[in-house]
């Protein structure tokens, strides 16, 4: 059903309202038939629904925060970020989701094809000079603990924001006591077929130790795996976020940090 905003006259009122609940009604369906919000926010594990939901909450709160008329999600997933983002009172007028593949891209089309401001496309699309300089605000959630070289992306935040512009980056804790808590979570969820898990690689004792009490510098070495295409990426195991903060306060000013789900200023 195509939504058309309602023309002024008698009762113009209520039937703005009908149109705006009824596009917001057919916005979160689509983001709940997304296939990354059906394994974690909508998981039926109570714990993994509530860790994520968290993450979202915290990171839309942060997103709303700032001005941004042109906003830009990178590594989009399945648009949840950028769905739950269009659903409220200060939503961008243009929001871009860019994915790796065509496949993750084509089924963000199909789902959101009813909200004209919110488009998705291809990273390597982002090349092109129309989107130098482009973006109030660009997002980055849970992607770049999986990058082989941030400081590369870093460059392309930088050339894709515009003066002024802001970065809002969510990674995971994988040091302290969360990774103790993190590993035994998802080995469980592993052997359940619960959630976005299918398994771990496993950390041997001295390197589980030694990410137990990580400070600023990589404390282990990381595994690197290949897709079939031949790129590589890390997983989970090893990441430091302290690491990656440094980097990025290296090129950006760093103006807030909190955590989730549980919010507070992460220690140094």
């Amino acid at each position: 059903m195509l939504l058309s905003p309602p023309r002024d006259g008698v009762g113009a009122a209520s039937r703005a309202q009908r149109w705006r609940e009824g596009l917001m009604s057919t916005l979160i369906d689509a983001v709940r038939a997304g296939f990354y919000a059906r394994k974690q926010i909508n998981s039926r594990s109570r714990l993994i629904a509530w860790s994520h939901r968290g993450r979202f909450a915290s990171s839309l709160r942060l997103a709303r925060e700032v001005t941004a008329d042109r906003v830009l999600d990178y590594g989009c997933g399945d648009g949840t970020f950028l769905g739950l983002l269009m659903n409220g009172e200060r939503a961008p007028r243009l929001a871009v989701g860019a994915e790796l593949t065509m496949s993750i891209v084509a089924d963000c089309r199909e789902r959101f094809k009813a909200h004209k401001g919110l488009h998705f496309m291809l990273i390597e699309d982002l090349e092109r000079p129309a989107h130098h300089s482009a973006y109030d605000a660009v997002y980055c959630m849970e992607v770049l603990e999986h990058v082989i070289d941030p400081a590369a992306m870093l460059d392309t935040f930088e050339q894709l924001l515009a003066p002024g512009g802001t970065l809002i980056i969510s990674v995971p804790i994988e040091t302290g006591i969360p990774v103790v808590i993190k590993q035994v979570v998802r080995r469980i969820a592993g052997w359940r077929g619960i959630g976005h898990y299918p398994g771990t690689t496993g950390y041997a004792p001295l390197e589980l130790l030694r990410s137990v009490f990580a400070r600023s510098t990589q404390h282990i070495t990381r595994p690197v795996h290949t897709r079939e295409d031949g790129s590589t990426f890390h997983d989970h195991k090893g990441f430091n976020w302290r690491v990656l903060r440094t980097l990025v306060s290296s090129r950006f000013d760093l103006v807030r940090e909190s955590t989730s789900p549980i919010e507070c200023s992460p220690q140094s």
